[in-house]
C-alpha cells in the first residue's frame, strides 16, 4: 500500500505445538464408546500416552477445596460451568467463565488430578471445541487440559448422572519448545504538523492454530490496515503520525504488545492515542475508553457526532489486550466495540474461518476507526 517506515520489530515468543493428534472418549455403562470432541487448550502438557481415569464434575474451582485431595486425586476433572445467558455483554460472560479455562488444570493439580478437561467457553451449542491459553501454576505439577464441546460436555455430564463411575480416555501429542524470534509488524503515515507524535491503531497477528482466526484478529488487522489505506485513498492528510501496529503473541503471553510498549518508552515515543480492534468484524457499535477524566470529557461529546451512524457505544473500560502496556494516564486508549452476540460461537475453534466475516460489517468497523482517528487527530494535542 506504499506506506513509510514499514519495518519488523523483534519479540520473542512461547513456542508450542498441538502434535500430531488428538482425542477423546468416555464408554457407557452400557458399553457404548462415544467420542467426545476435544482440544487441547494452548499451553498445555502432552498426556505421553493415553489417559483412562474416572471423571468428577464441578461447576466452579473452590468445590475443589470442599471435595479434597480423597475425591480428587487419580481422576480427572471436568470443569462444566456455562458462560452467563443473561449478560448481555458476551464479552463479561467469557470473562465469568475464563477461569476454569486459565487456572483449571492447576486448580486440579493441586488435589492430585491427572487430566483437566473445561467446557468451551461459547454460548452455541455445537460440537466444535474451542481452545485458548492456560497458565500453570510453578508450585504444582503439570497435568494435560483439553476443552471439549458444549454438546458433548453435556452429553458427558448426562452419562456421568447414570454412571458416576465411568472413564474417560484422553491422548494428546502437545508439546512445549524454547522460545523463538517472530516480529511485531509495523507501517506509517507521517503527519503533517506533529509528525513526532502517533496515534496507533492495531490488532493481533498470533491466532489459535485450529481455525484461521479470522475473527480473531484477522479482522481487527484488516481494520487497521484498512484505516492507513483510506487515509492516503482519500488523500485527506492528518496533523499526528498515524501508526499501524500488527502485533504478535497476544494470544499466549502478550510478548508483542509488551515489547513495543518497552521500546516505545525507551526511543521516547510520544502517543496521543492507541486504538484496538480485537472483537471480531462484526456490525461496530461505539468504543470502549481508557482515558483521564479530562480527556474522557472531550471524548463523551463525540458521541453526539458518531451516534448517526448507530456507533452509541462511548463507556469506560478496558480497550484492549495489545494497547494495554502503553497505559500511563497520559494516553487515551480506545477498543473498538462491535455487536458481540456472535463473536463466541467462532472464537478460538476451527469455525473462526474466512467465510464467516461479512465484508461490509467488515468495512464499517474499519471506517469507525477511521472516523474516530479524525476526531483525535483534530481535537486532541
Amino acid at each position: 500500500y506504499g506506506f513509510e517506515n514499514v519495518y519488523l520489530q523483534e519479540v520473542e515468543v512461547p513456542h508450542w505445538t498441538r502434535g500430531d493428534f488428538e482425542y477423546g472418549y468416555f464408554v457407557t455403562s452400557k458399553g457404548e464408546k462415544r467420542p467426545s470432541g476435544i482440544c487441547a487448550l494452548g499451553g498445555s502438557v502432552g498426556t505421553q500416552g493415553q489417559i483412562t481415569a474416572e471423571v468428577i464434575e464441578v461447576k466452579h474451582l473452590e468445590e475443589l477445596d470442599s471435595l479434597g485431595r480423597e475425591n480428587v486425586e487419580g481422576k480427572i476433572v471436568f470443569f462444566n460451568r456455562a458462560m452467563d445467558p443473561l449478560l448481555i455483554n458476551t464479552g463479561a460472560a467469557y470473562g465469568g467463565a475464563y477461569d476454569q479455562r486459565g487456572k483449571g488444570a492447576s486448580a486440579a493439580a493441586r488435589y492430585g488430578a491427572v487430566g483437566a478437561l473445561v467446557r468451551s467457553l461459547t454460548h452455541a451449542l455445537d460440537t466444535f471445541p474451542h481452545t485458548g491459553g492456560m497458565h500453570y501454576d510453578d508450585s504444582v505439577f503439570q497435568i494435560p487440559a483439553a476443552a471439549i464441546s458444549t454438546v458433548h460436555a453435556h452429553e458427558l455430564s448426562q452419562a456421568l448422572k447414570k454412571d458416576s463411575h465411568l472413564k474417560f480416555t484422553l491422548n494428546m501429542d502437545c508439546k512445549k519448545f524454547e522460545n523463538k524470534m517472530q516480529a511485531n509488524v509495523i507501517g506509517e503515515i507521517t503527519g503533517t504538523e506533529f509528525p513526532d507524535k502517533f496515534i496507533v491503531v492495531g490488532g493481533h497477528l498470533d491466532s489459535w492454530d485450529i481455525g484461521e482466526g479470522a475473527h480473531d484478529d484477522g479482522a481487527g488487522i484488516v481494520q487497521s490496515i484498512e484505516v492507513l489505506r483510506m487515509y492516503k485513498a482519500l488523500n485527506k492528510p492528518l496533523k499526528h503520525s498515524l501508526r499501524v501496529v500488527l502485533y504478535i503473541n497476544e494470544e499466549n503471553g502478550n510478548n508483542g504488545g509488551e515489547t513495543y510498549a518497552e521500546r516505545a518508552k525507551e526511543d521516547g515515543v510520544k502517543h496521543l492515542a492507541a486504538v484496538e480492534s480485537d472483537a471480531g468484524g462484526f456490525t461496530p457499535r461505539g468504543f470502549r475508553i481508557d482515558a483521564n477524566d479530562e480527556d474522557y470529557e472531550i471524548f463523551k461529546t463525540w458521541q453526539d457526532l458518531l451516534s448517526p451512524y448507530e456507533l452509541h457505544v462511548f463507556r469506560r473500560g478496558h480497550a484492549g489486550v495489545d494497547i494495554g502496556p502503553l497505559k500511563d494516564g497520559e494516553i487515551a486508549l480506545f477498543g473498538l466495540v462491535p455487536d458481540g452476540q456472535r463473536y463466541f460461537d467462532y472464537h478460538h475453534s476451527n469455525n473462526d474461518i474466512f467465510e464467516n466475516v461479512n465484508k461490509r460489517e467488515l468495512e464499517l468497523g474499519a471506517g469507525s476507526v477511521a472516523a474516530l482517528v479524525y476526531l483525535i487527530d483534530k481535537y486532541l494535542q
